[in-house]
């Protein structure tokens, strides 16, 4: 697992609809703010680069010293967004297509309102086990 990952997922709004520090724990105490700033700061990047692929997986769009920011982009233009400090792509991208159809069984969810915040506790139990698999 890497050692430091952060994943966001961010609606195509620009609202954070889900966020997990999914790493082992930061050593700095302002580590997270610091994480989530990179991450809201790569989402003009991401803008750019979204519009002239098709790809879903953008790979690594951005860095900040030794932290990478990784991107995967859904056909509704959310943005699933992973800081880590890892070289593993096929891990991390297998980790963006499981998160992304975990995403959308989210979204076929009667009594869940797309574009809110997702506070379901099984869907944070299956994004940090899928972290634990693949990062």
């Amino acid at each position: 697992m890497a050692t430091t990952a952060c994943f966001i997922i961010v609606s195509r709004n620009d609202i954070p609809i889900y966020e997990a520090e999914v790493g082992v724990a930061a050593k700095r105490e302002d580590a997270a703010q610091l994480h989530q700033f990179i991450l809201h700061a790569a989402l003009d990047i991401v803008q750019d680069l979204a519009w002239t692929t098709s790809a879903m997986y953008l790979k690594s769009v951005d860095r900040f010293n030794e932290l990478v920011v990784s991107v995967y982009v859904t056909a509704g233009h959310t943005r699933l967004m992973l800081l880590h400090d890892s070289r593993n792509d096929d891990g991390i991208k297998s980790f963006f297509q499981e998160v992304h159809e975990l995403y959308i069984k989210t979204l076929l969810n009667p009594l869940y309102l797309p574009g809110s915040r997702i506070t379901s506790s099984h869907f944070d139990t299956k994004v940090r086990a899928l972290a634990r698999k693949y990062l």
